[in-house]
């Protein structure tokens, strides 16, 4: 992996360029602290950190074609370069390096703003075409790299990461209050905006082209449900066998690098797949990596350690406890550039630097639930659908739902309660809502006691789900699940896991490869049926049968975890301190933006043990923490 950062400078010195391109990279370090290369003309200036993967000699970034007219940086990996190297070489190209990168130069030469259609990776690149004054940047189809932009009195400005864009003296960090609002709705702000209002993201499958003349961003690629020419397959049985092979391919292709490689091993179905191919797959031992808690009902680590012992693997175990997670916390600015409420990011922080120390790559099991419906979330849409919305409304209402509210409060992981208490919270959204609701932090009715009234005409709580209809508008299935499917695919996977892992395993200078997130895989399982997905209440229908003799029977059968830590019990607790501090009166005063009343009304309810809120307590702690990084 690597960092990249550039801009269009018109109008000023050379020394002025490199030493603004020189300070943007610099904080990108982390993403690359192997080598730093820049290039610097007329009209550009380019930046780029390495972290060597492929070709650790030749791949020195800034790279150019033959005459120099074409100049690239890229951050990700190529995993089908090498039968692209050689069409390109039959047609006449010479190549440097061995370098992955190195194809898109040669490709862009080919085939135009087509070339990025051609790649099977994980990439974000800038390519600077010096004849036609043109910048084409591009993102992979999934959004795995980042890539963030600023269009500011007609200059591009572009940046892995929006801390290296805040280094340049034309962005201002003015805050997006449409953005905040959908933070506080989805945890996460849904590209392509940003919590700053002059910052964009760049959607995952598209490219932009910047010249004097405009600017045009178009999309090459996208999810889709609808069958195709592709053969269609209706046996069960075939469907598992192709699921099998496509997944044996990414795997494989994957495993292509030059420094040390492993695999990060949950004990969940998803990475036991992973772990299960890889480990048939490679010449070498696989190296495993797990994080486990002492509180027992969020420990996976057991289930981790039979799965290394089923596919023979050398597995390392890490033991956390909130005391590791406390320090990390209050530098939460230095891992993530905008608020990101999922408190998983610190155990995939902490893992990626455990292992560090012993590989420099990393193959992971995201994408798996967005893939075959492995959310809790689809069961309970389809508990909603089929039995709850049957149920009269007195009934619901006077009797079940008060029930379901007076139960008593448990902090395990996703107890009985907790989830009971969710489901009821959503069910009175349309269905679409619902679901975010159900996933997500504040509804409506909280972010509006929340907001101090200044703020409430400004900041409408219902804009949070503003971004809904206009993912819904792209989706070419009129199937409810495949919606849902859809919206999590473009916003959850999206903007959460991959921006989670990204960030926390960059921190680390270590890369995360994704093998269910391979396009080719997507493309075939997107048109399944979709209770090969879920049937009934089983969800990863199909991707169980398929794990059969892979891994151990009780991983198949076990159901959905999640990878979380016990925010709710530590915020009582160990957490306490900081909680207290970064929500007190004064602080939150001072950022002007929230009803101190009814944060403390919240925290003293959970204190008390009368209602779980570790969701709004946690979402309001990573706000403020960020806010006094980034904006004071």
């Amino acid at each position: 992996m690597c960092g990249i950062a550039g801009f269009i400078r018109y109008n000023q010195t050379e020394s002025e360029a490199r030493e603004i391109i020189s300070e943007m990279s610099g904080v990108l370090n982390h993403r690359g602290p192997d080598d730093t290369g820049f290039y610097i003309d007329n009209d550009v200036a380019l930046g780029h950190k390495r972290l060597s993967i492929i070709d650790l000699s030749t791949g020195k970034q800034p790279m150019h074609n033959e005459d120099k007219s074409v100049w690239l940086i890229m951050n990700g990996e190529i995993y089908n370069f090498q039968e692209l190297r050689k069409d390109l070489e039959s047609k006449g190209h010479r190549f440097c390096t061995r370098s992955d990168s190195e194809i898109l130069i040669h490709l862009y030469e080919e085939e135009g703003y087509d070339s990025v259609k051609h790649l099977n990776g994980m990439f974000a690149f800038a390519l600077w075409d010096k004849s036609k004054k043109t910048l084409f940047l591009g993102r992979d189809r999934i959004g795995k790299k980042p890539l963030h932009y600023a269009i500011v009195d007609g200059k591009l400005y572009f940046a892995s990461e929006i801390k290296a864009l805040l280094k340049h003296p034309h962005i201002e960090r003015d805050l997006d209050l449409d953005s905040l609002s959908e933070y506080l709705t989805f945890e996460y702000i849904p590209a392509p905006n940003s919590i700053f209002k002059h910052i964009k993201k760049l959607l995952p499958g598209h490219i932009l082209i910047f010249s004097k003349m405009n600017i045009v961003i178009n999309s090459y690629w996208d999810i889709t449900f609808r069958k195709s020419a592709q053969r269609i397959y209706s046996d069960e049985n075939e469907v598992s066998k192709q699921l099998l092979k496509l997944l044996e391919e990414s795997v494989k292709q994957r495993l292509m690098s030059d420094v040390p490689l492993g695999i990060f091993l949950s004990g969940g179905i998803d990475s036991s797949i992973i772990t299960s191919l890889a480990a048939r797959n490679s010449s070498e031992k696989i190296k495993t990596f797990s994080i486990g808690f002492k509180d027992a009902s969020f420990d996976e680590s057991l289930y981790a350690h039979a799965v290394s012992d089923y596919a023979g693997t050398e597995h390392h175990a890490l033991m956390i406890s909130a005391k590791d997670i406390l320090r990390l916390i209050p530098c939460v600015g230095k891992i993530i550039d905008e608020p990101l409420a999922d408190a998983s990011i610190f155990p995939t922080y902490l893992l990626s630097q455990y292992a560090r120390d012993y590989v420099t790559v990393v193959l992971a099991g995201d994408g798996g639930d967005e893939l075959f419906a492995g959310y809790p979330t689809h069961l309970a849409h389809f508990f909603a659908d089929k039995f709850y919305s049957r149920i009269p409304l007195f009934l619901r209402k006077y009797i079940l739902d008060k029930a379901v509210n007076a139960l008593p409060v448990s902090l395990d992981n996703f107890s009985f309660d907790f989830k009971a208490k969710k489901f009821i919270s959503g069910f009175s959204f349309p269905r679409h809502l619902r679901h975010h609701i159900w996933m997500g932090s504040f509804c409506p009715k909280e972010k509006e006691n929340l907001l101090l009234p200044s703020f409430r005409g400004n900041l409408d709580p219902e804009r949070g789900f503003a971004v809904i209809p206009r993912i819904l508008a792209r989706c070419d299935s009129l199937l409810f699940q495949n919606t849902i499917l859809y919206m999590d695919m473009k916003m959850y996977l999206h903007d959460d896991i991959l921006v989670k892992v990204d960030r926390a395993s960059m921190a680390n200078s270590i890369e995360i490869r994704e093998p269910f997130l391979d396009y080719k895989l997507i493309e075939f399982v997107t048109k399944l049926d979709f209770n090969l997905k879920m049937r009934r209440s089983r969800s990863k229908y199909i991707l169980r049968k398929t794990a059969k003799g892979l891994i151990p029977q009780k991983i198949i059968d076990r159901p959905k975890k999640g990878f979380g830590i016990p925010i709710s019990k530590w915020i009582k607790k160990e957490l306490y301190g900081l909680v207290e501090e970064t929500l007190s009166k004064h602080r939150i005063s001072q950022g002007g933006l929230f009803n101190y009343s009814y944060i403390r009304q919240a925290l003293k309810q959970h204190l008390d043990g009368k209602k779980d809120n570790r969701k709004l307590i946690w979402t309001l702690l990573i706000f403020e923490l960020w806010r006094e990084r980034f904006t004071d």
